[in-house]
C-alpha cells in the first residue's frame, strides 16, 4: 500500500500561489482575537431599535393604503361616470397645451433661422456661407427621397424574407 504524505500544518492553512479567494470572516477574527470591537456593538445596538421602527411605520403604511384602497373602490366605482370623462378632459387639454408650445417653439425656431438667413444675405455674408437657400431645399429634398427609397427597400427586403420563411414552414 502506497502511503500518502501530508503537508504539516505550521498554524496557517496553505493554499495554492494562484488561489486569489479568502475567507474574510476568518481573516477578521484571527486579527481581532475573537472580540467584536465596542464601538461595532454599539453600532448594532442602536440600529437594531431603529430598524424596528422602520419595519413597523413599513407595517403601518402597508396596512393604511389597503384600508384606504378598500374604501376608495366603491367610491370610484361610484363615481366613474363623472370621474372618467373628467379625466379624459383633464389628460386632452394636458396633450392639447403640450403640442400647442412644441408647434410654437418649432415655429420660433424656424423664423429665427429664416431671419438670421436674409440677415446674413443683406450684410454681404453670401446667404450663408455660399450655400442658397435653393441649394439647401434640393438638398433636403434629396436626402428625404434617399432616405425614402432606402426605407421602402429595407420594407421590401422583410416582406421577402416572412414570405420565404412562410414558405419553407
Amino acid at each position: 500500500m502506497a502511503e500518502h504524505h501530508q503537508p504539516q500544518s505550521y498554524g496557517y492553512q496553505q493554499r495554492h500561489p494562484m488561489d486569489t479567494t479568502t475567507n474574510k470572516s476568518q481573516y477578521y477574527y484571527q486579527q481581532n482575537n475573537d472580540q467584536p470591537s465596542t464601538s461595532k456593538l454599539l453600532a448594532v445596538l442602536t440600529l437594531f431599535p431603529v430598524g424596528g421602527v422602520c419595519f413597523l411605520l413599513a407595517g403601518l403604511t402597508l396596512t393604511a393604503t389597503l384600508i384606504g384602497i378598500a374604501i376608495a373602490t366603491p367610491v370610484f366605482v361610484i363615481f366613474s361616470p363623472v370621474l372618467v370623462p373628467a379625466a379624459l378632459t383633464f389628460a386632452l387639454a394636458i396633450a392639447g397645451f403640450i403640442t400647442s408650445g412644441a408647434f410654437g417653439v418649432t415655429a420660433l425656431s424656424s423664423l429665427t433661422y429664416i431671419f438670421n438667413y436674409f440677415r446674413k444675405t443683406q450684410m454681404g455674408g453670401g446667404g450663408g456661407g455660399g450655400v442658397s437657400l435653393q441649394d439647401s431645399m434640393d438638398y433636403a429634398k434629396r436626402r428625404a427621397q434617399d432616405t425614402a427609397g432606402y426605407v421602402g427597400q429595407k420594407v421590401k427586403d422583410v416582406g421577402q424574407r416572412t414570405q420565404d420563411s412562410a414558405a419553407r414552414a
